[in-house]
């Protein structure tokens, strides 16, 4: 295996780098003001894009950044995951570069999930808008009312009636609900509980405005609501949409979703480093602008030895992601849970531990909105649980080291 990145990465690397020190770095910071003042955090239902945020993605699109994930040549940039990643790790450092470049989710697993198991027309419905960046989407999944490690226990009901499909159920978490672009949803549920365990559950496009459809609140995370795409709880009472919107089959719910979180996770993976490294280069800037008892911060109470702790955790995450890219390009993401899992638990870890100390470094500073070590932290703290929490990532690698053992 060769985790080097190919010539295709590597120009696609060096124009992101270089659009983000032009475009993006200097104005994020203002961005963050300006966001913070379109959009209080209680009126949610009045949140707005700000218009730079409109104007950076025509650059991006115009400049052939653009929708960088999809490995499609005519679509996207036609990489594999194992190319991808790095573009990812560099989208990372910015809390609003992925967006700018159509790379954010949910709307890149829902492309992927449209993409790969869409209708034609459902591609010509929602997929093209999506890629094109016109709108933005939901993607539903966690209830409040079970314990959603399992996800086996979903109980919002997605059932066939005539030339329909009814849902019925709560969402909460539900990513991007409070952004003024979503138009659609795409809803997993419950279809036949007598079918196999992964049998039983459906996907369908269901329509932000379908009658029925209440969005009820948005979920503030550490305090904070995310504007303005916001995480929010969906009530779906006896909604009905056309059969036609139904994503596959019945019953093939957790295959999508199997294809749908494997590269996902690469890519939340991928740009929780870049984030660390981002705190990173700020804990080696505040060590050695700062001086205390006569010295910088970096020769001060093993601060040195953090750094060091620090280069360690990322760059084994860094390889390990690599590594899993790597196995699901090789042999699909099915045959690579066990990989998949452990980068779910080794990247987001690292995040935080690098995040946390670069607060601790910071001091008041660090826990304030003048740098953007609270959003990252964040950041790091939700990723442990979105898309299953450390300890069900731990199970399935721990289940699949004893089958080896097993089997000898």
């Amino acid at each position: 295996m060769d985790f080097s990145p190919s010539a295709k990465t590597l120009q696609y690397r060096q124009r992101l780098i270089d659009f983000m020190r032009e475009h993006i770095e200097p104005i994020e910071a203002n961005y963050h003001k300006e966001n913070r003042r379109l959009n209080p955090d209680g009126q949610w239902r009045e949140w707005q894009v700000a218009p730079m945020i409109h104007e950076l993605k025509q650059r991006a699109k115009a400049a052939g950044l653009w929708n960088l994930f999809l490995p499609d040549a005519e679509l996207g940039a036609g990489l594999t995951t194992l190319e991808y990643a790095p573009l990812a790790e560099v989208m990372g450092h910015s809390l609003i570069a992925p967006e700018i470049f159509n790379c954010n989710a949910p709307d890149t697993g829902n492309m992927e999930v449209l993409y790969h198991f869409g209708s034609a027309a459902q591609k010509q419905q929602w997929l093209t808008p999506l890629l094109a960046g016109e709108i933005r989407s939901v993607f539903c999944m966690t209830e409040p009312d079970v314990a959603s490690s399992d996800a086996t226990n979903m109980q919002t009901q997605i059932t066939a009636d005539g030339d329909d499909i009814v849902i019925h159920g709560r969402k909460w978490w539900s990513t991007g609900l409070g952004h003024p672009q979503a138009k659609f949803a795409i809803v997993m549920g419950l279809t036949n509980p007598e079918a196999p365990k992964h049998q039983r559950h459906s996907m369908v496009i269901v329509p932000l405005d379908t009658p029925g459809v209440t969005v009820e609140r948005m979920l503030p995370a550490f305090g904070e609501y995310d504007a303005p795409y916001g995480h929010g709880e969906v009530l779906f009472d006896q909604v009905r949409v056309p059969k036609a919107n139904l994503i596959s089959n019945l019953g093939d719910g957790f295959k999508i979703a199997q294809g749908r979180l494997g590269p996902g996770r690469i890519h939340h993976c991928m740009r929780a480093l870049g984030a660390a490294e981002k705190a990173l280069q700020l804990f080696m800037q505040r060590g050695a602008e700062r001086i205390a008892f006569g010295k910088p911060l970096l020769q001060l109470g093993g601060n040195l030895e953090r750094v060091a702790d620090m280069r360690i955790a990322i760059d084994q995450a860094r390889l390990l992601t690599f590594y899993a890219a790597w196995k699901i390009d090789q042999v699909g993401a099915m045959k690579a849970l066990a990989e998949i899992s452990a980068i779910k638990v080794a990247a987001p870890n690292a995040l935080q531990m690098v995040v946390d100390e670069t607060i601790q470094l910071f001091g008041g500073a660090g826990m304030s909105h003048d740098v953007p070590l609270t959003a990252l932290f964040a950041v790091a703290r939700a990723l442990r649980i979105a898309d299953g929490p450390d300890a069900v990532h731990r199970a399935t690698i721990a289940k699949v080291e004893l089958a080896k053992y097993r089997e000898r």
